[in-house]
């Protein structure tokens, strides 16, 4: 049997992204979706997604998806996982690759809101989702606090410059507990990737409270030496 008739009469396929893009803002964790504007279920609450082209790989298709609905290029980015059940999607057989990702909501390039009719809601606002678009949230949601406690992921949910109480803000949110603000403080510092800059953020205090800057050179110095990040 010759290739083509080989692969011509097997079963053919449509190849989709979904995008679980998380964003911090506030002191909240929150994620971004959006109205779906086709059949079957339009006007439902989806992830941002879209199919694969001819043309392109799959974290291709992934990084066109964030750029399209975020603006934002060469961001943090993961491969999560393969949703493939049978009834999956309503309108044809559709596998899903899915991929979660990690912005800084400031700074996007322009409003994902009036193009794709797409919120950034906190996770506790998640409404009814199409398909198995919930399961996905919650498996990237586990993916992610497995991540966050060995690698400083979370930096990448940060503005450049951050206080050290917006840092225990997020992964307190990350992982949905409080955290002892003086343990926090002397573990983050103790790691020696932060650095503190001569500049205080007022806005909660005339006082004010010192920011810092995650160091990335550093921090893959002393991982080189066997730093362990550890949250």
């Amino acid at each position: 049997m010759s290739a083509q008739s080989f692969y011509a009469n097997v079963p053919q396929h449509l190849v989709a992204v979904d995008c679980i893009i998380f964003g911090f803002e506030n002191s909240k964790l929150k994620l971004l979706i959006m109205q779906r504007k086709v059949d079957p279920m339009q006007g439902e609450w989806s992830l941002m997604g879209g199919f694969l082209q001819k043309d392109e790989s799959v974290d291709e298709a992934a990084a066109r998806v964030l750029k399209q609905t975020t603006g934002l290029e060469n961001i943090y980015m993961e491969q999560l996982a393969c949703y493939g059940d049978v009834g999956r999607d309503s309108g044809a057989r559709v596998i899903s690759m899915a991929y979660y990702a990690l912005i800084r909501i400031r700074e996007h390039e322009h409003n994902p809101t009036q193009q794709y009719s797409a919120h950034w809601l906190e996770l506790h606002q998640i409404p009814n989702l199409i398909f198995d678009h919930r399961q996905m949230i919650a498996d990237a949601l586990k993916k992610l606090r497995d991540n966050a406690h060995f690698h400083p992921i979370g930096f990448e949910l940060l503005p450049e410059k951050f206080t050290l109480s917006q840092l225990r803000s997020l992964y307190e949110e990350i992982f949905q507990h409080e955290l002892d603000k003086r343990n926090f403080r002397k573990k983050i510092l103790s790691m020696n990737i932060l650095e503190k800059l001569d500049e205080k953020d007022k806005t909660t205090s005339k006082k004010g409270a010192h920011l810092y800057r995650f160091d990335k050179q550093k921090y893959e110095e002393l991982k080189r030496r066997g730093l362990v990040f550890e949250i």
